[in-house]
């Protein structure tokens, strides 16, 4: 049986909102929301942060709150997942990032086992190839295998910092891995946003957690929400997704 676990990249230094991961929602960290949901996946998860001496408290945290956690390259994201892999015995990994306070466990586990059940190490899913959820429910399912291919191969600092590019566009896996969309089936979301990454996105996600407790609701009932309240929704909705 094949190893899973979910991987979740994390650390305090962030060039717009510095230690955004343990700013407070209803008296808890975003961080608690962000693993509570993935916990509703069933599946194992994992942290993994930096060797600099500003993640000692998030080392701490994986501690406290029974996390397997890993340490590794601030800037070499790539490795630090591939380290991980290897650390915790992985055979496939979910990478989501930390940012994500509302990303959905259940949605998780759906894909997963679709992709258990393919059987395929050389196929990719994720529900960013084509988007139809709002920024802030990404997810990516692929092989350690293909992670170790990446590790091994990708020379780009921008493949090594943001993991998946030699995955996705690199001409050396064109035509080998298996590029599988996660589309949600209820309709195009793409233009919500509720990732965390600027002052505006931590006061929407504040919105709606603590006036619509956004946390304990399932992705259809976390869209209708958003569709519900554009006035939360504006607050936001000028931002653009830093690349680099």
């Amino acid at each position: 049986m094949q190893r899973v676990g979910i991987v979740s990249q994390v650390r305090m230094g962030s060039t717009r909102l510095p230690a955004k991961v343990l700013l407070p929602a209803a008296g808890r960290p975003l961080l608690d929301y962000h693993v509570a949901r993935l916990r509703q996946s069933g599946l194992p998860v994992l942290l993994a942060t930096t060797t600099e001496p500003a993640d000692d408290v998030l080392a701490a945290y994986a501690a406290t709150h029974h996390l397997p956690c890993h340490r590794g390259s601030e800037t070499d994201v790539l490795g630090r997942y591939y380290e991980t892999a290897q650390r915790f015995g992985l055979d496939v990994v979910v990478r989501v990032t930390s940012d994500c306070p509302l990303v959905d466990g259940p949605l998780i586990g759906a894909a997963v086992r679709r992709y258990l059940a393919e059987g395929n190490p050389l196929a990719y899913r994720s529900n960013t190839f084509i988007r139809t959820l709002p920024r802030g429910l990404d997810f990516e399912v692929f092989s350690v295998q293909m992670l170790a291919e990446a590790h091994a191969n990708a020379s780009l600092p921008y493949e090594r910092e943001h993991v998946t590019p030699y995955l996705r566009t690199n001409p050396a896996t064109a035509g080998r891995v298996v590029h599988r969309n996660e589309a949600w089936s209820g309709g195009d979301f793409s233009r919500f946003r509720i990732t965390l990454d600027t002052t505006e996105d931590y006061q929407v996600l504040r919105a709606l957690i603590e006036q619509h407790r956004a946390a304990d609701l399932g992705v259809a009932d976390l869209l209708a929400l958003l569709e519900a309240h554009p006035e939360i929704m504006a607050l936001n909705a000028h931002v653009e997704q830093k690349t680099s």
